[in-house]
């Protein structure tokens, strides 16, 4: 008699689940028919046969059934089998070598930037960051710059590269405007690393008008604070006061050299040619170097630089005139020998031209005094100082030099400088006497003048004409200035 095979147990268990499975069904059955409700067969009668009626809902709803698997992402992905799904294989890939710029940044040091300012050494700042003098002496000892970084410049620049325990691993500084220095600690020994920074120097010409202030006005077109003090302090002094003769309207064209590194203006100057527009007139200035040193000279070739200067102080008020007054202390009708400028005590008081040093110190109801022989008869006089500058008789002085502070010493009600002309001993009224033009250009040094000169006076001259469309085509022996004396009607621009 064959023997039944064994089964194993999950073949067992597989068979109680499926037992009881039906056991169950046809419980459901029983229970169904048991608590059916008879008028439910009257409302959905079913012969086991399907009518038209049927097979038209049964397509609707298959229909129904496929846009909305069409139609949402994803289900369709969702509903297939594992039979039908495409089998995923993983591959790696190799990364895509970074970009040499990516290296190099990440080369980069972290460099903390200090400005150096005025009165600040060195040691000063290594002490603020609380850097040992020991690392101070090693980098100084292994710099060849040692005299530099001891004598640091107010502005000069310096960058710290520090460790993530605060240790300075580097030091920076710039040499010169073309060449920075990286002093790197390595253990005992200092790495000296020379990088070049290549400059390049342009040739710009800004115009623009003066508006509320010169001074804001130059500044928002790019015009350095040093460049506009040349302008006002030294080529155009001569002939034009800035506090009384310009106006908004006025306007300005400069061209100067601007020295750039990496995309970063870090200089401007010296002014090549100027023309300043006041009150409709035109005033204009070239530079040229004569005998090796830089002088300013008209379009013609003459000297900018007159034998005196206007006022002995800058941004001064003139208080009391030359002529007949009623003495403010004595009390007494006199004739005043000279002219009076009101300004704080301690304003600066600069020589009116070139002279030798007659008398410095006290001098009566002067007070404190200088007197100045500029030759040819030619001397000035300034008292009521609050001290004098470090002068000795016979000592050479330069147009502009300081050579006291305004003070209220001697006879004297207030603060300010009382200031005389003389010619041959006779007090002349210097607002008033006129001076002798110096001498122009001739000869080599003319026709060297106007060929150096030519190209930053065509710059202007395109410049101008664009912008205000008031510039002659080309200069003339009865025109020879670069600027028109007015503005055409309905060319206002700029």
């Amino acid at each position: 008699m064959t023997q039944p095979p064994q089964m194993s147990p999950d073949d067992v268990q597989r068979q109680n689940i499926r037992e009881q499975n039906l056991r169950a069904a046809a419980e459901n059955t029983a229970n169904e028919a048991r608590f059916a409700d008879p008028r439910d067969a009257a409302r959905f009668p079913f012969n086991g046969r399907w009518t038209r009626r049927d097979w038209a809902h049964a397509s609707l709803f298959a229909t129904l059934g496929a846009l909305v698997i069409g139609m949402v992402p994803g289900f369709s992905n969702a509903m297939r089998t594992d039979a039908l799904a495409p089998e995923l294989t993983t591959l790696s890939l190799p990364l895509p070598p970074l970009p040499v710029a990516t290296r190099a940044q990440a080369q980069q040091r972290a460099w903390d930037l200090v400005k150096v300012e005025r009165g600040q050494t060195l040691g000063a700042i290594f002490e603020a960051r609380s850097i040992p003098a020991a690392t101070l002496h090693r980098l100084l000892d292994a710099s060849s710059d040692r005299q530099a970084l001891t004598r640091l410049r107010p502005g000069a620049e310096l960058g710290f590269d520090h460790a993530a325990d605060g240790r300075l691993v580097a030091l920076r500084y710039d040499r010169n405007d073309t060449q920075r220095v990286e002093l790197s600690l390595a253990g005992d020994k200092v790495v000296e690393k020379v990088i070049e920074r290549p400059v390049e120097v342009r040739t710009a010409v800004i115009s623009g008008k003066v508006g509320k202030s010169l001074f804001h006005s130059a500044r928002k077109l790019g015009l350095s604070a040093s460049v506009i003090n040349t302008l006002t302090d030294e080529v155009f002094k001569y002939d034009i006061d800035f506090d009384r003769d310009v106006t908004s309207g006025d306007r300005f064209s400069v061209v100067v050299e601007q020295t750039w590194r990496e995309g970063e203006l870090i200089r401007s100057g010296p002014v090549t040619a100027a023309v300043f527009t006041a009150k409709g007139k035109p005033f204009t200035a070239v530079r040229f170097e004569r005998d090796g040193k830089g002088e300013y000279f008209t379009a013609e070739g003459r000297p900018l630089k007159k034998s005196f200067i206007r006022s002995p102080i800058q941004y001064a008020r003139l208080s009391s005139r030359f002529g007949t007054r009623r003495h403010p202390v004595l009390g007494t009708s006199r004739m005043h020998k000279g002219v009076d400028y009101a300004a704080r005590s301690g304003t600066p008081i600069m020589a009116a031209g070139d002279a030798r040093v007659v008398s410095s110190g006290w001098h009566g109801g002067y007070g404190n005094t200088v007197v100045l022989d500029h030759g040819k008869g030619h001397t000035t006089l300034y008292a009521h100082m609050s001290r004098t500058a470090r002068l000795k008789r016979g000592e050479r002085v330069s147009q502009g030099q300081v050579i006291g502070y305004v003070g209220s010493t001697g006879l004297s009600t207030g603060p300010h400088l009382h200031y005389e002309f003389r010619v041959n001993g006779v007090h002349r009224n210097p607002l008033q006497h006129t001076m002798p033009p110096p001498e122009p250009l001739s000869g080599t040094a003319l026709a060297q003048f106007r060929q150096q000169t030519a190209p930053a006076l065509e710059r202007i001259r395109d410049v101008e004409e664009v912008l205000y469309a008031t510039v002659p085509a080309r200069p003339s022996q009865d025109d020879p200035q670069v600027a028109a004396a007015t503005t055409l009607p309905g060319n206002r621009k700029g």
